[in-house]
This record gives C-alpha cells, structure tokens and sequence, in this order.
C-alpha cells in the first residue's frame, strides 16, 4: 500500500471515531451538559468566577476555555472572571515543592475560590491526584464542582456536584468532545450574558 494511501485511511480513521464520540454525546449526554452550563450561566451572572484545573492536554483545555471568557469566544463584550489554574509557574512550582505535586491545583484554589465560585476539574481519568484534591479543596470552600471526565468519571464522579463523562476510554477522543462541549458552552454564556 503506497504511503499516502496509508495517510488517508488513518487521517479518515481519525475524524471517523471522533464524529462517532460526538454522536454519542449528542444523542445521549445533552441534558448533563446543559444543565451544567446553567449553573455556570448562574454564577457569572452572580458575580462569580470559574477556576479550570487540568494536566497535560486538559491544561491546555483549562487554558483555552479560561482565555474564551477572560477575552472573548466570539462575540466582544465584558470580559468574564475565569482563571486557569494551570498558567501561573510560580504557584505551580512553589507548591510542588513545598507541598508536593497533588497540591499545585488545590493551593490555589483555596487561595483563589469563594463560595459560589465553580471549579471546572478536567481530567481524562477522572483519577488525577490533584484535581481530585483541588475538587476537595472546593467543596471545604463551598464552591460549585464540574468535571469533565471520559468513560466512567473516575473518582471524580463521586466527588463533583457535576460530571460529564465521554464515552469513550480514547483519551483524544475525549479531549476533542470536552473542547466542543466548551466552545458550545461559551456560545451559550455569550448569548446569555451579552
């Protein structure tokens, strides 16, 4: 099989089981996404924050989405009070090393979170260590918990007031349909708030 032959399938194979990750989701998991998105509605119109946690790919999610709120998704209007918690490398660092690495998300968002704000913890697994602390560090400060997960939640579906799992153990896959599912979010936030 010549090579570019080999591309395309894989590059078709690739879209193919995304599209079908999404379907999923769209046929069976709107009602979770939807109701979470009005508590997060709820809070910024209250005045409140979004604090987004995540490793590796999901840090870069907790990034983006923050970025969406902070400037703008597609509409200009108010910027939103949303903080990645993955950004600040001092905060990162210092905590790691005074207090270990399952602390970094945990520290600041008890530094950070007040009562009412929404924690947004995602992780693949739903098993990190420390989103997994940095969600019980939220619920010690009464703030309001999400996580996006993939197949089963992990431990965080146990531990979130809300959790949107993916069903999929693929973890491109669920990286791709929490990206979607946050830019459909922010689309709704900027229609509700503009």
């Amino acid at each position: 099989m010549p090579a570019e032959l080999a591309f395309y399938d894989t590059i078709k194979q690739e879209f193919e089981k995304s599209i079908a990750v999404k379907q999923n989701v769209l046929h069976h998991q709107v009602d979770i996404l939807r109701k979470l998105t009005e508590v997060l509605v709820h809070a910024l119109k209250s005045g409140k924050k979004l604090l987004v946690c995540g490793n590796g790919g999901s840090a870069a999610d907790a990034q983006h989405i923050a970025a969406e709120l902070v400037s703008k998704y597609k509409r200009v209007r108010r910027a939103l009070p949303a903080i990645a918690l993955t950004t600040d490398t001092s905060a990162l660092t210092s905590a790691g090393n005074d207090f270990g690495y399952e602390w970094v998300f945990s520290r600041q968002v008890e530094a950070l979170g007040q009562e009412g704000d929404v924690l947004l913890a995602i992780s693949t697994s739903g098993n990190s260590p420390n989103v997994l602390r940095a969600v019980e560090e939220a619920r010690k400060k009464s703030l309001i918990s999400i996580a996006f997960t993939g197949a089963s939640g992990g431990q965080l579906a146990g531990l979130t007031d809300f959790c949107w799992n993916v069903p999929s153990t693929d973890t491109a896959r669920i990286q791709e349909a929490h990206i979607t599912a946050a830019h459909a979010i922010c689309e709704i936030i900027e229609q509700e708030l503009c």
